[in-house]
């Protein structure tokens, strides 16, 4: 191996560090494996030297193979490019550990000398590595185009538009298009899921429309489907097309009549149902339009219908709701709005009165206090709160579990929002108005106040109105149920879950891991009892009735086990090209993920509902290892074919059960 020594270019600072920088290569290359160590203290720090100065990023690529071919990734992950995730090569850069930011920043480097056909790499093509760059560059935009905050510049330092300069280097070699072009298809793809929490998706429409507006900023061409985007925040209509501002444009609608008003509600409802984004002039129009005609006020919601019966049917709520939640600032719970009234279920008895209750709630100050410190005291706090509640009942599959380990309680609340929307009214009015809630264990009731300990370590705030005040409640009387638990032969899920979520969750109960050791049991068992629970062929054709609480083991793309999660079982039916599927809810913001073995769970275009995930049943029953079934309901396990249950027993083995299973062991 010889490292690139040209230091003919660039200044004679940036050529005197190239000259230690390859030195200090040479001797890592030449010392043993297990000296590396060693060695390696020298190397970063002239990496870090060299990338801090103008040119140095170029000047590291063209040594990117020696660099590794030297060991510098020996031991780590970036030693293996082809299972690196490109979501994590940005909180690795923000990370502040300055030898973490050299080695990402330096395999960033060596991905484009790939990507360039510079360096022949045997594990990652160069396809795959310039797809890999222009998905971490679409999700680090703002670091192509916005200079460092200020406490950026105070934490990082210099680093900070060291990376900058990476960035900026990274786009100039694959081209800016490609950067614009994966962005909008993410954007697209978390779109489909239908989240309720779609501010970050707005701040980076937002920007984008910003830079597309700098005659500096080349990306007028690039971007399908970008405009769509745009539009459906700041240019919905006829009226608000060019932007004009909420007072201009209110006083084009009042300048209006009906069939101009009606194009204007027809052409917002139609960017709404589309996206999934609501602009804040749809806000300004609804308010507007209360005043003028229900019809209009269906056609502006987009109402099937079933909705436009539920909004003449219970007409005083649903004007009431518009005028107590649709602000500008909450204009997004007018899509939840929308598909409550779709969803029918103002006609269940208890939702009616309960939406009452919860517009003339009073909150408690310290309930007051959360949500003002998380959204703003404009609009105030009951406000926001009813936004969410609307937004839930709605959208009860876009319930995320933000940076928080809380999927238990994101879960419980998605499904009472689907399954229970009564029940979850309640639980709101308990957590806002008392600051407690009180649940009940096998008779027993435990009180969230009396409760400590969950499983969160930190309070959430990175959460939607309902999740922010109910979780924190929810998430101690899930702890303090399994605490109760203890001592209990096997896994406390089997009597915490139906008590937690609500009595429709089966009694029935399957696990394939020994609490004891981890190691994985019965799988021919348990693979055949979940066949018979859920897969059509086995139990009489029975479609699931109520959603199922399942636990999932979650592995990466390198089918590398990464932790236990809990989700919802919505469905099990035969996508459009008759594959049997698993439809899911998970709670974790992406249902999108690659679990490793061809294991790639699917949010669109296999028959998926908003919000949905979705896998083949073998696929599925290969990650999972916690069910719930009917015990009355057998099924016909002995139908399974065994081929069947050896091929999921397969995955198992190659992904999270290689070390929980040994070779010998039966399935």
């Amino acid at each position: 191996m010889k490292p690139n020594v040209d230091v003919a270019s660039g200044s004679p600072v940036l050529q005197r560090r190239l000259t230690s920088l390859d030195d200090a290569i040479r001797e890592l290359d030449r010392t043993p494996d297990f000296g590396k160590t060693t060695k390696l203290r020298r190397v970063l720090e002239q990496l870090r030297r060299v990338l801090l100065q103008p040119g140095g990023a170029a000047a590291v690529q063209t040594r990117a193979q020696g660099l590794e071919e030297a060991g510098l990734f020996l031991g780590t992950d970036w030693a293996s490019p082809e299972i690196l995730v490109p979501s994590f090569v940005g909180p690795g850069l923000h990370s502040g550990e300055a030898d973490t930011v050299v080695m990402e920043a330096t395999s960033e480097l060596r991905m484009l000398a790939v990507a360039r056909g510079e360096y022949d790499h045997p594990s990652i093509s160069a396809a795959d590595a310039r797809q890999f760059l222009s998905q971490v560059l679409a999700m680090n935009l703002e670091l192509l185009f916005t200079p460092p905050t200020e406490a950026e510049r105070t934490r990082q330092g210099r680093t900070a538009q060291l990376i900058r300069d990476l960035f900026r280097h990274i786009a100039d070699e694959i081209g800016y298009d490609v950067v614009l072009d994966k962005l909008v298809d993410e954007i697209w793809r978390i779109l489909r899921q239908r989240p309720i929490q779609v501010d970050q998706v707005v701040s980076l429409i937002t920007r984008i429309a910003v830079w597309r507006g700098d005659p500096s900023v080349d990306l007028v061409s690039s971007g399908q489907g970008v405009d769509r985007l745009i539009t459906a925040l700041f240019g919905t209509s006829e009226a608000s097309r060019d932007d004009p501002g909420l007072e201009v444009f209110r006083s084009r609608l009042e300048a209006m009549d009906s069939a101009g008003l009606q194009y204007e509600a027809s052409g917002f409802a139609r960017a709404m149902h589309d996206t999934g984004l609501v602009s804040p002039y749809h806000a300004e129009l609804l308010q507007f339009l209360r005043h003028e005609s229900d019809y209009l006020l269906a056609e502006a919601l987009g109402l099937s219908d079933t909705g436009k019966n539920c909004l003449m049917r219970f007409r005083d709520l649903v004007h009431r709701l518009v005028e107590e939640a649709v602000t500008p600032q909450t204009a997004q719970c007018i899509y939840g709005l929308a598909l409550l009234l779709d969803r029918g279920i103002l006609y269940e008895p208890p939702v009616v009165p309960g939406l009452w209750r919860q517009i003339a709630l009073t909150l408690s100050p310290s309930a007051r206090e959360r949500l003002t410190e998380a959204f703003g005291d404009t609009p105030g706090p009951e406000t926001r709160l009813l936004a969410g509640v609307l937004s839930m009942l709605g959208l009860p599959l876009g319930v995320g579990q933000g940076d928080n380990p809380t999927c238990q309680s994101a879960r419980a609340l998605s499904m009472w929002a689907y399954n229970d929307p009564d029940y979850l009214l309640q639980m709101v009015v308990w957590a806002a108005r008392d600051d407690e809630i009180t649940m009940h264990f096998e008779g027993k009731p435990i009180s969230s106040v009396q409760s400590t300990g969950g499983v969160a370590t930190a309070m959430p705030i990175d959460l939607d109105p309902v999740s922010l005040l109910v979780v924190p409640h929810l998430d101690r009387i899930y702890a303090e149920m399994g605490r109760q638990c203890a001592g209990r032969p096997g896994d406390p899920h089997r009597w915490v879950n139906p008590e937690f979520h609500g009595w429709w969750a089966a009694r029935g109960f399957h696990i394939n891991v020994d609490v004891g050791t981890g190691n994985l049991v019965d799988l021919d068992g348990f693979v055949r009892a979940f066949h018979a629970g859920y897969h059509p062929s086995y139990n009489g054709g029975q479609p699931l009735i109520h959603p199922q609480p399942a636990g999932v083991a979650v592995t990466d793309s390198a089918a590398r086990y990464v932790g236990w999660h809990a989700i919802t079982i919505l469905r099990v039916a035969p996508d459009p090209q008759n594959v049997m599927r698993v439809y899911f809810y998970n709670p974790n913001n992406d249902s999108g993920q690659d679990w490793g073995d061809g294991v790639v769970v699917g949010t669109a275009g296999n028959g998926e509902r908003f919000g949905e995930g979705s896998l083949p049943f073998d696929q599925f029953a290969s990650r999972l290892y916690i069910f719930h079934v009917d015990p009355l309901e057998r099924g016909e396990p002995e139908r399974v074919p065994a081929e069947d249950v050896e091929g999921i027993v397969g995955y198992m083995r190659r992904s999270w059960g290689a070390d929980r299973l040994p070779d010998d062991q039966p399935g």
